[in-house]
């Protein structure tokens, strides 16, 4: 026999059939598993380190003192109370008329506010000549800080001259004013945080109004659909995932409310427009009660998280897995 014969029966003795892996087969499929997990690990090691310290730490610190009574000097503090700050703050009036205006801010806004932004979002969506200024002059509230904002109408509402004096007097108020009287100031500050962020909702209406195919909507009214049952029908069902995020979007946004308030009323008069945030602020900042202030920050959070976690469970539920869905199938 040949060499050439030799090595020809060899190979063929020693060959596998096909798709039999070779015994280096599964160190190497396991050296590339490993070797992507590093690079997500380093890719999201960044992020994962400002998310512990400027999220997950700032959490872990504010529970911790809420347990105490602290003016927060003096080093870390020593006086436990235990869940004393929790106790009062359940009792405490001006907490509880907090969480009461933005329950009214809230319903408000879902009443107001939203609608008032998914109108205007779908004439915009017409054709009509200069339609792109109005939609810059619609967002551009938006665009301003919330400090800006809060100036801007403290000029015009405080006093007795001007537009806020105006409508003081047609509304028979005197010299209390629009952000003098308990009664009327809330209104006024929902008016306010109305014109600063309806063109937010607007924009996202819009966008979502936009990848609606038009060929439904000219079906629709080709099937004799009046405009009232093609929005009811088609439109607004399919805006539905972005109707969802856009309430989402403003109750979270309505909880944690501070800019606009401080600047614009400093929750007065007598706390009749406080909100949580700004009571967590004058309590930490101006009366140097930390411990009471960190307990409504806790409170703040966790009624953030149980909504927030509530809503996608119960009410995006089929978003969120279509979004999962879609993701897998990309895999």
């Amino acid at each position: 026999m040949t060499r050439s014969a030799l090595e020809a029966e060899t190979r063929a003795a020693t060959a596998r059939p096909p798709g039999v892996a070779g015994p280096s087969a599964a160190p190497k499929r396991s050296q590339r598993r490993s070797g992507r997990w590093t690079a997500v690990a380093l890719f999201l090691l960044p992020a994962l380190v400002l998310f512990t310290l400027l999220v997950l730490a700032p959490i872990v610190v504010a529970g911790y003192t809420s347990v105490f009574k602290w003016n927060g000097f003096g080093g870390l503090p020593t006086n436990f109370i235990g869940l004393d700050n929790f106790e009062r703050m359940l009792k405490d009036k001006v907490f509880l008329g907090d969480l009461k205006n933005g329950l009214i801010l809230i319903i408000l806004s879902m009443v107001v506010q939203l609608p008032l932004a998914l109108g205007i979002a779908l004439l915009l969506n017409q054709r009509f000549r200069g339609r792109a200024v109005f939609r810059l002059l619609f967002f551009a509230p938006y665009v301003l800080s919330e400090v800006i904002a809060g100036v801007l109408f403290t000029m015009i509402f405080s006093g007795s001259r001007g537009l806020g004096g105006k409508i003081a007097d047609f509304l028979g108020l005197g010299g209390a004013g629009l952000l003098g009287d308990p009664k009327i100031v809330l209104y006024t500050l929902f008016f306010v945080i109305t014109w600063k962020y309806f063109g937010f909702h607007m924009i996202l209406y819009l966008a979502g109004r936009q990848n609606i195919p038009n060929e439904l909507i000219e079906s629709a009214m080709i099937d004799g659909a009046s405009p009232w049952q093609t929005f009811r029908h088609v439109t607004l069902p399919l805006l539905g995932p972005t109707i969802r995020i856009s309430v989402f979007l403003s109750v979270i946004g309505t909880i944690q409310l501070f800019d606009m308030v401080w600047v614009f009323t400093k929750g007065g008069p007598i706390h009749a427009s406080e909100t949580m945030a700004v009571t967590m602020f004058d309590y930490g900042f101006r009366r140097a009660e930390v411990g009471y202030a960190t307990a409504i920050s806790v409170a703040m959070f966790v009624i953030s998280f149980v909504f927030a976690i509530a809503y996608q469970r119960f009410v995006m539920r089929r978003d969120l897995e279509g979004a999962v869905t879609g993701m897998r199938d990309q895999r």
